[in-house]
């Protein structure tokens, strides 16, 4: 089966370094939502005289935030509809909710729901002083509206989103990421995307 693995949680908690460890075991496109559509939002959020680093304006979320996501889901069923496993890389919050969302990827990608194997890694901390500390370790500018808004910004590290797709239960890991990410802790993420 081809293997569809969505690595969520909130900034700061380690999606993207989780993914990229797993995915350099196990080859995959590897799908960022930021890198598909960070470019094109920090440019329109300018041309908008807004921060181009403010993803939580109301702007950003009528007009492009779903743009973004749309796009990441694209570029999702080209890779699916080829024979390739996908890692997708980003919150989706919205998109766990609805569950006709994963079905739809599955079937605009020619594919069926016995042949695309579905995992979700909700990845998570244990308190918020790591988060903060990880958000200033990689030095990113979309970033400084974050740190810069700390006390109002939803810093929740332990969130995990609703979920209402049609998978298996065991299909979901919480991965707490406190820590060093180990081989071991690679290992088990391993053994949960394969099986």
């Amino acid at each position: 089966m081809q293997k569809l693995v969505f690595f969520v949680g909130v900034a700061g908690t380690g999606k993207t370094t989780v993914a990229r460890e797993v995915a350099l075991r196990r080859p995959c496109a590897f799908i960022d939502r930021d890198t598909v559509g960070g470019r094109f939002v920090e440019s329109i959020l300018e041309m908008n005289n807004m921060d181009k680093n403010d993803r939580d304006s109301d702007f950003y979320k009528k007009n492009l935030r779903d743009l973004e996501y749309d796009t990441a889901k694209d570029i999702c069923i080209e890779n699916l509809s080829v024979g390739q496993d996908v890692f997708m890389i980003s919150p989706f919050t919205a998109e766990l909710k609805n569950e006709d969302w994963i079905k739809q990827v599955i079937a605009d990608s020619n594919r069926t729901e016995k042949e695309v194997d579905v995992k979700v890694v909700v990845v998570t901390l244990d308190d918020m002083d790591t988060q903060r500390e990880r958000i200033e370790e990689r030095g990113t500018v979309r970033d400084s509206w974050k740190l810069n808004n700390w006390d109002s910004y939803e810093t929740r590290v332990d969130f995990v989103p609703t979920i209402n797709w049609d998978i298996p239960q065991d299909n979901v890991l919480i991965f707490d990421n406190t820590g060093d990410l180990t081989e071991e802790k690679v290992d088990r993420l391993m053994q949960f995307i394969n099986r």
